[in-house]
């Protein structure tokens, strides 16, 4: 996986997934808008730039009809997101390029317009804060962007002064008098954020020349000015004609509790009305019907040591009593599936909804009332193992769009038929990258008796007479499913290097119903572990499969089941854990959320399921993986584990301070690695420890790395 050396840069590797810089190089589709009419379908595409270091975004408008080819419509050095259309057809986005008409204004996340009737985009509203996300009425001239104001802020001046102040004298200081004060790997405040209204500005000066194409400028009226924190990472969505925007918002519970309750604001007037707030509950919107009378809502329960999760769908009556809602009806609640509501059919009669399904993600339609095919009936609409995201619907109701990714392939555009659920691929903006193996779907029982599904990634001419190293690779979250395409832990990257991968969904894994995520809940070392191993022995029992040589690999919940396992068991090669749990005690008031972790597990509970009581078993070398800016994972975490990998294991440091354990340490990388050079420096480091541990070869780690 290494990059190749000058003199072989020309050459062509078998597979993108051979060379990491061809990998890297791969473009990355993300996003969906749909405009009005259904004529125009438009995703972003990230390309690595020149440099190898960074991602650049640009716009592409797909042929929903499948004929024409995909083509870029935004290209800038900055590139650009958050495509929405307007009701009138013209394309908002946002993108922190120059402004061609204010080119010594420093650049910002700004509000652009790309007309309905072409042209160039040009910019709609640049603020200092920025734009961050945009919401268009579908049959309505609305606009609405989220954007963040300095707490102490009085107008947009005085917030643009503020901003100036504090960059002009070096100051980064936050003064918190609340919680959480950072979240993933985002320090917060002292910036807040709002809703605005975006509305017309000043008129033009009356009769001073100007071009046809001149329109008064844009101002933003400000939705939420009291919302303080509470709109942080909330769900918003705008009704269809433009007047209400649904949105989640934090109510501040005792002892740095929170939980969110779900709001209507009135876009006219800004007056806010608190719709359902239910204790135990947190709420949030989904898609509004066509004739705007119900809302799509998403209810989770609090978590409890003894109890998971339970999240499941409504819909809510917005016109109900005075307009402030009305009554809440339970969507489909026998149905034993997390559903993440998408798009409504025109007719209102029924929700398109996608949600983890035995491997797969697909769309499924849950009719409402007035559904000739019965209220509250599911039906998948898609029948392929793979995942589809940011679903929308034809006007004519007859088909949908969606972006769809599996094993086999990262995310492309499709059309859906909804009446046979027949899937057809557009013409993408880049083609499917070619890897070399197979993909298989392998299951066992464990001794509970439950199942214990997989897939299993196998290079080309695994035999049982050149069986595989295997590579065991655990999934975070722990609520999650190996699914989906990922370009993090993408498994044929390590196929092309001869290894077979094992990806398991065990106890706690989404997709197979409420009693699989129970089975594991507050117990994280017992069913969830037993699964692993038991898919780990049915697995090494095949002929193409070497048992001898195998290793385990997790991030992040991943990691912390990496670190329980090397405690429990020798039976791997080689052990490698990311952004990993090591000390639950610990762990629980650090981490970025810790309101959450300390309702999932008593004190107890945390201490029976650490590893680090474990660490005198270990025998197995570990390579730990850490950013120093991960605040869901804090770094202590990583240090913690290291210090005593090396104080305490069986593979502690000798007289020379020599050990068998590494650690690859990121100082400006946070619970992923993002950075396109790191996740080679990444891959590199992993490649090089599985081969010193499984194969007993000399990979050299990479260059970069200065050793």
């Amino acid at each position: 996986m290494a990059a190749k050396d000058s003199e072989t840069l020309s050459e062509q590797p078998e597979t993108p997934f051979h060379d990491l810089d061809h990998y890297l190089a791969i473009p990355r589709v993300s996003g969906l808008t749909l405009s009005p009419d259904g004529a125009r379908l438009v995703t972003t595409v990230a390309t690595l730039g020149a440099k190898g270091t960074e991602y650049c975004t640009a716009l592409w408008e797909v042929d929903p009809g499948g004929v024409k080819q995909a083509r870029r419509i935004t290209r800038s050095a900055k590139g650009e997101a958050g495509a929405v259309f307007a009701a009138n057809g013209d394309l908002y986005f946002t993108s922190a390029r120059p402004d061609p008409e204010s080119p010594e204004a420093d650049p910002v996340n700004a509000l652009w317009i790309l007309p309905s009737d072409g042209g160039e985009a040009r910019v709609a509203l640049s603020r200092a804060g920025g734009i961050g996300g945009v919401h268009a009425a579908e049959d309505a001239d609305t606009v609405v962007v989220a954007a963040s104001v300095l707490a102490g802020s009085t107008d947009e001046d005085n917030d643009e002064e503020r901003r100036k102040a504090r960059k002009d004298n070096k100051v980064a200081a936050i003064l918190h008098s609340g919680y959480p004060v950072r979240y993933w790997d985002a320090d917060l405040g002292p910036a807040q954020p709002r809703l605005f209204a975006v509305e017309p500005g000043d008129p033009l000066e009356a009769g001073k020349p100007v071009t046809v194409d001149a329109a008064p400028p844009l101002k933003l009226r400000n939705l939420t000015p009291d919302a303080g924190t509470r709109l942080r990472d909330a769900e918003s969505v705008l009704s269809p004609d433009g007047t209400t925007i649904y949105s989640s918002f934090a109510k501040p519970l005792v002892n740095a509790d929170s939980r969110s309750v779900l709001v209507a604001i009135d876009v006219a007037t800004g007056t806010r009305t608190v719709l359902l707030d239910t204790e135990g509950l947190s709420y949030f919107p989904g898609p509004v019907s066509p004739n705007g009378r119900s809302l799509a809502v998403v209810s989770e329960s609090d978590t409890t040591p003894l109890a998971a999760p339970q999240v499941k769908l409504h819909l809510l009556d917005v016109a109900g009593p005075a307009a402030g809602g009305g009554a809440l009806t339970p969507l489909a609640h026998d149905w034993d599936r997390w559903a993440r509501p998408a798009a409504w059919l025109p007719d209102g009669s029924a929700l398109l909804v996608t949600a983890d399904e035995d491997g797969a993600s697909p769309v499924f339609r849950i009719g409402v009332a007035g559904d000739p095919g019965g209220a509250a009936q599911v039906l998948r609409l898609t029948a392929d193992a793979a995942a589809y995201t940011d679903v929308v619907v034809a006007p004519d109701g007859r088909s949908a769009y969606a972006l769809r990714s599996s094993y086999a392939f990262p995310a492309e555009p499709v059309r859906i038929d909804l009446a046979s659920g027949d899937v057809v691929r557009l013409p993408a903006p880049a083609e499917r990258p070619r890897f070399k193996g197979t993909l298989e779907r392998v299951e066992t029982t464990a001794a509970d008796g439950a199942r214990v599904p997989a897939y299993l990634a196998l290079p080309e001419g695994a035999s049982a007479a050149d069986p595989a190293p295997l590579l065991l690779w655990i999934h975070g979250g722990p609520l999650g499913s190996w699914n989906a395409w990922t370009w993090r832990w993408n498994p044929w990257l390590l196929v092309a290097r001869g290894y077979a991968v094992l990806l398991p969904d065990p106890a706690l894994s989404t997709g197979y119903g409420q009693d699989h995520i129970q089975r594991g809940w507050g117990e994280w070392g017992k069913a969830p572990f037993t699964d692993l191993m038991a898919i780990t022995d049915s697995v090494v029992q095949r002929p193409d499969i070497d048992e001898t040589r195998t290793a385990a690999m997790g991030g992040s919940f991943g990691g912390y089941m990496a670190n329980w396992v090397a405690g429990q068991t020798d039976r791997f090669k080689a052990i490698v854990t990311h952004a990993s749990l090591w000390a639950l005690d610990q762990f629980g008031p650090t981490t970025d959320a810790a309101q959450y972790w300390l309702k999932e597990m008593t004190a107890e509970m945390a201490l029976e399921n650490s590893p680090h009581l474990h660490v005198e078993n270990i025998r197995t070398p570990m390579l730990v993986i850490h950013g120093d800016k991960d605040y869901r994972v804090p770094i202590g975490e990583g240090l913690r584990l290291w210090y005593e990998l090396l104080a305490k294991s069986q593979l502690a440091a000798d007289e020379n301070g020599e050990t068998d354990h590494r650690f690859l340490y990121f100082p400006d990388e946070n619970h992923w690695i993002l950075q396109p050079q790191h996740a080679k420096v990444w891959y590199g480091v992993v490649e090089h420890f599985l081969a010193r541990n499984l194969l007993d070869k000399d990979v050299p780690v990479p260059d970069e790395l200065g050793l």
